[in-house]
């Protein structure tokens, strides 16, 4: 259930924004729940810094006139984040400045819009906003962990150094990402092909062997009788069980569609008892990965973990949130993991040694290494085996069938003998 909190704040808080604006922003609670929000009196920007302050995910943002604004337009639209985050380090490096570069990329786009969103920043950067200030406003298009990569960089002035930190993070998830895909196209063949042999030997071959049997006036045994049975009826109503299956193919189709609907597949396999943990290991490898890639960037610990908290699934935000708790009490990072088992035997040695040396992010980043070549060679064990077992299972299903419709032939060949 969606709930409305109102939230009214001082108008010294954003003087450029009129004193009857009101925003009314969707967030998601760490638990899944909606609610909305209501400000007044406040700019998106300082919407979104105070959703991000809270632990809260932004969803959306709409002015209370129910007009949605720019940033929230096209919402079905992806952008190319990672593709935008190459080509403009590669501009920076050039030795443009961040205008210009902006610019460079929006004259060159074609896809309309993604150059809507370029030139809404270009307009805003133009009128005097800070680069992160900007992102935060298109929370569809910029998560939180680039924003306060990009945030801790004005600062520091190297904006190029943090993009190519935010780059390999997620070059590194694309990898296992094209991994998993390509281990799951053989498997997704198999199933469909042995799906397709299946259907034409019941709708197609068992009723020609029906029609046989029917005539010799004999016995049938009772396993090949119930499938000679299936196979004629599929014959006769085969409009109804074409219609049947395109239905759900179509149904299926739609309901993966929806982010939703993907989100509850994803989290339904997940939860196989032999995915589940392997599960929590990559969602944990993750928020390693994200903590670390913010620590690198100037953002503090505990802020860090809350913006990434989202990596987690449930179980682990509940023991997460544990583990906040002991460090705010004065427990070390590593001891607080493990009192929470959030931590591998080597994850909490690797991190020990970074609070030691001063060197979090990089035990981090380092752990995440870890985690990822075990999963990795996991995935390839998998994959090797799952072949093999589908395979079996399809020879398995096609050879009763044969072997039910051939029964009764058998049976014959004895009585003569």
């Amino acid at each position: 259930m969606t709930r409305r909190t109102s939230v009214n704040a001082m108008p010294m808080a954003a003087p450029t924004v009129a004193a009857s604006e009101r925003l009314r922003v969707t967030v998601q609670e760490p638990g899944g729940q909606t609610r909305i929000l209501e400000f007044t009196n406040i700019g998106q920007t300082e919407a979104a810094r105070r959703v991000a302050a809270r632990g809260l995910r932004l969803l959306a943002i709409e002015h209370g006139d129910d007009a949605a604004p720019q940033a929230t337009k096209s919402l079905g639209a992806r952008f190319p984040l990672q593709l935008f985050s190459q080509e403009l380090l590669a501009l920076l490096s050039a030795g443009l400045n961040l205008t210009e570069a902006l610019s460079t990329l929006h004259a060159k786009e074609q896809h309309a819009h993604t150059k809507d969103v370029l030139a809404t920043i270009l307009q805003s950067l133009r009128e005097g906003h800070s680069f992160s200030d900007v992102l935060a406003a298109h929370p569809r298009h910029f998560p939180a962990v680039y924003v306060a990569t990009v945030r801790a960089s004005e600062q520091t002035g190297d904006l190029a150094e943090s993009l190519t930190r935010y780059i390999a993070y997620q070059l590194q998830f694309e990898t296992i990402r094209k991994k998993l895909m390509s281990a799951a196209i053989y498997p997704a063949m198999l199933l469909v092909v042995g799906g397709l042999v299946t259907l034409f030997l019941l709708g197609y071959v068992v009723p020609r062997f029906s029609v046989v049997y029917e005539s010799s006036g004999r016995d049938l045994p009772w396993l090949s009788s119930m499938l000679l049975t299936f196979g004629k009826l599929i014959h006769d109503h085969w409009q109804l069980a074409l219609g049947g299956l395109l239905g759900l193919v179509g149904l299926l189709a739609w309901g993966l569609s929806l982010p939703r609907g993907r989100a509850w597949l994803l989290d339904t396999v997940l939860s196989l008892p032999w995915l589940a943990t392997r599960a929590d290991e990559f969602r944990l490898s993750r928020f390693f990965h994200a903590v670390s890639l913010l620590l690198a960037s100037g953002v503090a610990l505990p802020r860090a973990i809350g913006m990434v908290s989202g990596l987690l699934g449930v179980s682990q935000r509940e023991r997460l949130a544990q583990c906040q708790m002991a460090i705010e009490r004065g427990h070390s990072l590593s001891s607080a993991l493990v009192d929470a088992r959030l931590a591998s035997p080597v994850a909490e040695s690797l991190i020990k040694v970074g609070e030691r040396s001063g060197q979090l992010a990089e035990m981090l980043e380092r752990t995440t290494f870890f985690a990822d070549e075990e999963f990795s060679r996991w995935m390839d064990w998998s994959s090797r085996l799952l072949e093999p077992l589908l395979m079996t299972v399809i020879g398995l299903v096609i050879g009763t069938v044969v072997v039910l419709m051939y029964l009764p032939i058998f049976d014959l060949a004895g009585s003569l003998q």
